[in-house]
């Protein structure tokens, strides 16, 4: 922050691309390029010495292979370094214990995407209201939806500008991706009021003021399983489930290493779209609601969750008399748990509660997890058995007897940890922090 008050703040801004058939297919030749060229980069590093895992060694491998290989020149140059950028960077989150290790990437079920490191290079340029032209290397001028004001050409400077691109491809098809780097006044401190927030899968975000934000999710169905296409209507679920249908039933006639017919591909590309639709309902949701509590309240209290720990499945049992029993109840029943809380994505709620208390000038607070549900938020006491039901608390103290819904209960606990002082850390502005490393780590990951 500067003298006058401003502060840098980077952000994404992504665009869908106008592209024709043949940019589709170039476009798809660098991303699998790009994908390559990682899973090279992870054989290289894993089976050379360590004395010569070194950066420039890594860079003039990626040079001569780009030479060597023609379907790896198809990848643009500074393409190529960004990879081995991103890989190097995720051996720096792996040591410093904030994701794991990096892997092969699968040609099927990985993301595809191309970087465009220099800003300079995409010579953007606004066409009209609605549409603006890009410059994507081997590919030349392409047209993007223009859906925000962009910092190019005489509005842009040193302090305000796009700094770089990445592409990226989904259901939709391919987008671009901008950086773009902004000098703004810094927020004043939020005067708002405090608020404990306890995560959950009855209501997704339970407010200590019953200010509760819920998604509008249809009941439990019989079996006690949540829906698992909640954000869908019942038409596109009932659409879902036959393009799931169709689709196992034109697999059972593909032979083992035959390829997949335009058929079958088509059915995979519906269900992809539904999918993602349902995707960009839940995103839609969650950036409204985390807006919202952002501008709402000064300081908002969250509970340190250990998401990983929380959606492991459970050993099986030991004794085989119990085993049947465990697989048709306990495994199946945690199967269901894990499902919804990875549904309401938890972490990426968090992580966008962080940079908007910030934005907004309010305070995200973290406090320890254990017992916020088992605890009486009116006596204090944790007896055991209050926690009747997923969705009612009732305190079991003699002397109590309060009776309230459960995760309202546990936000009125996170709250009141944060007033006696019992905080773990108060969130900053820049990052988040993921899943500390164990205290031992693999010979591979100690170069």
């Amino acid at each position: 922050m500067s003298e006058l008050g401003l502060v840098k703040r980077q952000f994404g801004h992504r665009a869908p691309l106008a592209l024709s058939p043949a940019e589709i297919r170039i476009l798809d030749d660098q991303a699998h390029a790009a994908r390559t060229m990682w899973n090279c980069l992870h054989s290289w590093w894993t089976m050379t010495p360590k004395g010569d895992t070194k950066l420039s060694l890594a860079d003039a491998a990626i040079r001569q292979a780009r030479k060597d290989l023609d379907y790896l020149a198809v990848l643009p140059a500074q393409a190529a370094q960004a990879v081995l950028k991103t890989y190097m960077r995720a051996w720096v989150n792996c040591w410093e214990g904030r994701a794991e290790e990096p892997t092969y990437k699968g040609r099927f079920g990985s993301a595809m995407s191309v970087d465009i490191p220099q800003g300079r290079d995409l010579n953007i340029t606004r066409v009209h209201r609605r549409w603006g032209m890009v410059n994507i290397p081997k590919v030349g001028r392409v047209r993007f939806r223009w859906t925000k004001d962009l910092p190019v050409g005489k509005r842009a400077n040193k302090e305000n500008r796009i700094t770089g691109g990445r592409l990226v491809k989904d259901a939709l098809g391919w987008h671009i991706v901008f950086r773009v780097q902004t000098l703004e006044r810094a927020p004043e401190p939020h005067q708002g009021p405090e608020v404990g927030i306890d995560a959950g899968v009855n209501i997704p975000l339970a407010l200590s003021n019953k200010d509760h934000q819920d998604h509008g999710r249809p009941p439990r169905l019989p079996n006690g399983d949540s829906d698992r296409d909640k954000w869908l209507t019942p038409k596109e679920k009932a659409k879902l489930l036959r393009l799931e249908q169709q689709a196992a039933h034109r697999k059972a006639f593909r032979k083992r290493a035959e390829k997949t017919s335009r058929r079958l591909q088509h059915t995979y590309d519906q269900i992809k779209q539904l999918r993602a639709k349902a995707t960009r309902r839940a995103l839609d949701w969650q950036h409204k609601t985390t807006t919202y509590l952002a501008r709402t309240y000064g300081v908002l209290v969250v509970e340190q969750l250990n998401i990983l720990g929380m959606t492991k499945s459970p050993a099986p049992k030991l004794d085989p008399e119990q085993q049947g029993a465990f697989l048709r109840n306990g495994a199946r029943a945690k199967a269901g748990l894990n499902r919804s809380i990875a549904q309401e994505a938890w972490g990426r709620t968090m992580t966008m509660l962080t940079y908007k208390t910030a934005r907004y000038g309010g305070q995200l607070v973290k406090v320890p997890a254990p017992h916020t549900s088992q605890r009486c938020s009116a006596c204090g006491f944790t007896t055991p058995g209050s926690r009747e039901s997923q969705e009612l608390f009732a305190c079991k103290n003699p002397d109590c007897g309060w009776t309230a819904n459960a995760d309202w209960n546990a936000a009125r606990n996170i709250l009141h940890l944060y007033r006696i002082g019992h905080v773990i850390v108060e969130v900053p502005a820049a990052g988040r922090r993921g899943r500390r490393a164990g205290k031992t780590v693999k010979p591979v990951a100690a170069r």
